[in-house]
C-alpha cells in the first residue's frame, strides 16, 4: 500500500483510479504488471492529456498561431527507481481498445557508445529492429534525449508502469501525453529545473529523432502546458505561448472520433510538409534571400530577414501576387535536389524518386495562419449567430485546404457533412479535419450543441457501422498537474 506524501489529485478521477491501481498491484490479472514494483520503495506519479486539434494543424511546422483544447483523456505513468542500470517498462493496455499489456527492457547501456550517448540516428535504428519494439522509442527516448541534450547521467535504472487512457491512431496525440508524462515523472525523480516549455521541447525531440515521426510542437506543448477549459494559443517560431483562449459559456467544442487511424509518420503527411518546405525554399530564391548548404543531410540555411524562416509570416496577399504563380504544382525529389541542393526542414528528407506536390502544400500554412488568427479574435468576443457562423466557416475553409494538400478522408468528410447538415439552425456551426490528417479525429463547433452531437455519431454509426468515441471534455496540461510522490505506507 501507498500513501500520497506529495501533490494531490485534484480531484480528477483518472488520477485517483491510477493511485488506486498501485495500491492493488497484486491483484492485477497480469505477471508483468503485478511484479513491477518488487522494492516498495517511492513512486513518482506524472499525468499528461492528449488533445484536440481546434484550428492551426499541420501549420505549426511552417510557424503558424495554433489553438489547442487538452482533452479528458490522459497518459498515467508511475516510475521507482532501480538499482539496476536498466529501463523495464510496463504497459498496462486497455481491454477496452483491445490493446494488450506490452513490456520492453533494456539496459542503459544500450544508449552509450564509448562512454557517450549514441546518436539519435543509431537511435532510431535501434528502436526499428523489431516491430513490436517501436513503441518503447517513445518511452526510452525520453532517456537518451536527456542524456544528449542536458547531459543527464543515469547511475541507476528505472521501472515504468504506464496507463494510457489517450486512444491510439485517433489523431488526439497518444504519442505526445506519452513522451510528457513519461519526461515529468523522469524530470522529477532526478530533481532536475526544468520550464515545462523546455519539457514540450525535449519531447519533440523523442519523437522526431528517436521515435522518428516528423511531427511540429504543438502537441507536447499543449500536453505539458495546456490549461483545462481554455484553448492553449501557441505561434510555433518555433514555441511562443499566447494568452489562453477562454471557451465562451454555451459554446460546445468537441472530437469525434472516425474510426480510420491516424499515424504521424504516414507518407501522404510528410510529403506534405516536405512539399511546403520545398516551396519556402523555391520562395527563398525568388525573393533573392541568401542561402547556405548545411554540408548535413540536404539541408540548407536561408538568411530570412523578411519572415524569419516561417511561411506562416506571409500574407497571403503577397504569397498570390508574388510568389504563388512561380511555384510549380509539383516536382520530381531529383529535379528539385539538383536545382535548389535541399531544404531547411531538418526532420524530413526529400527522395530523388519521388513526387512532390509544392503549391498547395505551400499555401496551408500561409492562409491557416491567418484563419487562425481571425478565430481566436472571435472566439473571444460575443456568442451571437453571425460571429459563430464566421468561426465555423474558419474550420470548414481548413478542412477544404487539408483536402487539397492530399490529407482528407472519406470518413472524415462524411462527419464534417453531417455537421452540415444539420447548420446553425440545430446549433451545429464547423467542423473539420485534425491534426496531421488522413483519418483521425474530426473537431466540432457548436452552441448549446450536446444533443446535436449525439445525433451526429447516432447518424455516423448507422451509415458506416461505427460508432464515434467522443472526446468532450478537458483537462489539466502536465504542467499544471504536478507530479505526485507515493511511499509505501508504514
Amino acid at each position: 500500500m501507498y500513501r500520497i506524501v506529495e501533490g494531490n489529485t485534484t480531484g480528477l478521477a483518472d488520477a485517483e483510479e491510477f493511485v488506486k491501481t498501485l495500491q492493488e498491484l497484486n491483484r492485477h490479472r497480469t505477471d508483468e504488471v503485478r511484479e513491477l514494483f518488487i522494492s516498495a520503495s517511492e513512486l513518482i506519479v506524472a499525468r499528461a492529456p492528449g488533445r484536440l486539434d481546434v484550428m492551426g494543424g499541420i501549420a505549426d511546422y511552417s510557424g503558424s498561431l495554433v489553438l489547442q483544447k487538452p482533452i479528458r483523456e490522459a497518459t498515467l505513468v508511475a516510475l521507482e527507481e532501480s538499482e539496476k542500470p536498466e529501463i523495464r517498462i510496463v504497459s498496462i493496455g486497455s481491454e477496452a481498445d483491445h490493446r494488450p499489456v506490452r513490456t520492453f527492457e533494456m539496459a542503459l547501456g544500450e544508449l552509450e557508445k564509448g562512454g557517450k550517448p549514441i546518436d539519435y540516428a543509431d537511435a532510431r535504428r535501434l528502436f526499428q529492429r523489431e516491430a513490436r519494439d517501436r513503441w518503447a522509442a517513445y518511452v526510452a527516448g525520453v532517456f537518451l534525449v536527456l542524456m544528449r541534450e542536458k547531459g543527464v547521467r543515469f547511475a541507476k535504472g528505472a521501472r515504468i508502469l504506464i496507463d494510457s487512457q489517450v486512444p491510439e491512431g485517433k489523431g488526439v496525440s497518444s504519442s505526445a501525453a506519452l513522451e510528457v508524462s513519461v519526461m515529468c515523472a523522469v524530470v522529477a525523480w532526478q530533481k532536475l529545473k526544468i520550464e515545462p516549455r523546455e519539457i514540450a521541447l525535449l519531447c519533440q525531440k523523442v519523437e522526431n529523432l528517436v521515435a522518428g515521426a516528423p511531427c511540429g510542437v504543438m502537441d507536447q506543448m499543449a500536453s505539458a502546458c495546456g490549461k483545462a477549459n481554455r484553448l492553449l494559443a501557441l505561434l510555433c517560431q518555433p514555441a511562443e505561448l499566447k494568452e489562453f483562449v477562454p471557451i465562451p459559456e454555451g459554446i460546445v467544442i468537441a472530437g469525434f472520433d472516425s474510426g480510420v487511424r491516424h499515424a504521424v509518420t504516414g507518407a501522404a503527411y510528410g510529403d506534405v510538409r516536405a512539399g511546403a518546405f520545398m516551396g519556402y525554399r523555391m520562395i527563398a530564391d525568388l525573393a533573392r534571400l541568401r542561402v547556405h548548404s548545411a554540408g548535413k543531410d540536404g539541408a540548407v540555411h536561408v538568411q530570412d530577414p523578411r519572415w524569419g524562416g516561417y511561411l506562416a509570416n506571409m500574407e497571403p496577399a503577397e504569397f498570390e501576387r508574388l510568389y504563388s504563380p512561380s511555384l510549380p504544382e509539383e516536382i520530381k525529389g531529383a529535379n528539385f535536389i539538383a536545382r535548389y541542393d535541399g531544404t531547411t526542414d531538418s526532420v524530413t528528407r526529400v527522395y530523388p524518386e519521388k513526387k512532390y506536390a509544392v503549391r498547395t502544400p505551400t499555401a496551408h500554412p500561409i492562409y491557416e495562419h491567418s484563419r487562425v488568427r481571425v478565430f481566436a479574435e472571435l472566439l473571444q468576443g460575443d456568442t451571437q449567430p453571425a460571429r459563430l457562423e464566421s468561426l465555423g466557416e474558419l474550420m470548414y475553409q481548413s478542412h477544404a485546404s487539408y483536402s487539397a494538400c492530399g490529407l482528407g478522408e472519406g470518413r472524415t468528410d462524411l462527419l464534417v457533412q453531417l455537421c452540415r447538415k444539420r447548420g446553425p439552425a440545430r446549433g451545429a456551426y464547423g467542423a473539420k479535419i485534425t491534426g496531421g490528417g488522413s483519418g483521425g479525429t474530426v473537431a466540432f463547433l457548436g452552441y448549446q450543441a450536446q444533443a446535436v452531437v449525439q445525433e451526429i455519431a447516432e447518424e455516423y454509426a448507422r451509415e458506416t457501422g461505427y460508432t464515434p468515441y467522443i472526446f468532450s471534455g478537458s483537462s489539466p496540461g502536465a504542467a499544471e498537474f504536478g507530479t505526485l510522490r507515493l511511499r509505501p505506507a508504514a
